[in-house]
Formats: C-alpha cells, sequence, structure tokens
C-alpha cells in the first residue's frame, strides 16, 4: 500500500483513486484543470510507523508473514513501545526490544499526552514488567492460545493500571473497545486499496449531508 488514496467529488459522485484521472470515470467529462466541487482530498492511512510512536500498543502482521501484510488472513503480532519508540514484544525466545521492524503498524495510544506522571514512569514499568520471570522462556513457555504476544501486552496495561489505582481490563473488554474499532478501519482501507489496484477507481453516489446527520 505505497500509494496514498485521494477522494474527490465530482458529478455527485464521490470518486477514489491514487491520482487525479483526466477524465470523471463516472461522466466522462474533463477534469484536469477544470473545478471540481471540492479540493481533491488524501485520506489518512491507518498505518503508521510504530518507532516514532510513544506509549502505545502496535498491531503488525506477523514476523513469519514475509509479505508483512493486513490481509485479513495472517497471524497478527502485538507490542508496545516505549517513549523513545523501541518495541517491546514477546515471542518463543522472551521479550524482545526492537528499533526497527514495525515501520508499519496500527496504533492503540496508551497514555494521554497530559498524563505527565505516567509518562515519566513509562519506560520503568515497561523495563521491569518485562523482566518477570512470566516471560522468561526457561520458566514460562509460549502458548499461541493461553500466553502469547497478546497476553503480554494485555497484561502489561493491567499492571500499569493497578499501579496506578485502577481497575484491570479483561481480554473481550480491550479488543471490542481498542482493537476491533482500529482493525475494522484497516479492513475497510485495504480493500478500498486493493479495489482501485485492480480497478483504478471505486465510485459511489455522494452522500449528502442533512441536517440529522450533521448533528449526529
Amino acid at each position: 500500500m505505497d500509494h496514498s488514496v485521494i477522494r474527490l467529488t465530482h458529478c455527485q459522485k464521490e470518486i477514489f483513486c491514487f491520482s487525479v484521472p483526466a477524465h470523471c470515470p463516472s461522466c466522462g467529462e474533463e477534469l484536469r484543470g477544470s473545478r471540481l466541487q471540492e479540493a481533491p482530498v488524501s485520506l489518512p492511512s491507518p498505518f503508521t510507523n510504530g518507532h516514532k510512536t510513544s506509549c502505545c500498543l502496535l498491531i503488525a502482521p506477523a514476523h513469519d508473514n514475509l509479505g508483512r501484510e493486513f490481509d485479513g488472513t495472517s497471524d497478527l503480532h502485538t507490542g508496545i513501545s516505549s517513549m523513545s519508540g523501541v518495541v517491546y514484544n514477546y515471542t518463543r525466545a522472551g521479550v524482545g526490544r526492537e528499533l526497527t521492524g514495525w515501520e508499519r503498524c496500527v496504533s492503540v495510544p496508551l497514555v494521554r499526552p497530559d498524563m505527565f506522571h505516567l509518562l515519566a514512569q513509562w519506560d520503568l514499568y515497561l523495563d521491569r514488567f518485562s523482566e518477570g520471570s512470566m516471560w522468561d522462556p526457561a520458566w514460562h513457555r509460549f502458548d499461541e492460545d493461553n500466553h502469547n504476544c497478546f497476553s503480554f501486552c494485555l497484561q502489561f496495561i493491567n499492571s500499569v493500571l493497578a499501579a496506578e489505582g485502577r481497575s484491570s481490563l479483561n481480554r473481550d473488554t480491550f479488543t471490542h473497545s481498542f482493537i476491533l474499532p482500529k482493525m475494522r478501519r484497516v479492513s475497510k482501507y485495504a480493500a478500498l486499496h486493493q479495489h482501485i489496484q485492480r480497478h483504478q477507481y471505486y465510485v459511489v453516489d455522494r452522500q449528502e449531508d442533512t441536517p440529522a446527520s450533521s448533528a449526529s
């Protein structure tokens, strides 16, 4: 997904493409140099460079997925970014601290910018948690279902919540509240991107704003 998706409006259609076409794929009118109903806009990518994030849960295709693509079928891998973008992640070899390899992933911010105390303690919490025997292969074996990269991330998040005197999150609540909304956006963006790659454009009727929808 190296190309950015842009959206432009013409003849009451929304046209998604990688670059403004010479002619409208819906009505055939010449577009280059002509006045569009609205200026083309670039759709924000759902992906980010995990090494340029701080205090985030990161989701990326598993390392053994050679294409490292979010294709809806490949296994996913999760990690936690430090204040400086080092990604702590749990594998069969234990906890890795990676400076590269997470350049294209989905990020879920875990700390608000105004939580200065927690930001100051984040790396200390992360180091101490990662050194626990639970994540040492000599003491506990990696298990794909019950003791895996997501277990590491969720237990770390709950350890931070406990240290801050807050209630813990269970797996289902965290997944449905924080991860699934992000992954749905990834799925829609990937499907749109693939359609444009195959057909050059994706064209839909323009949805006019109504007072009710604007207020919602």
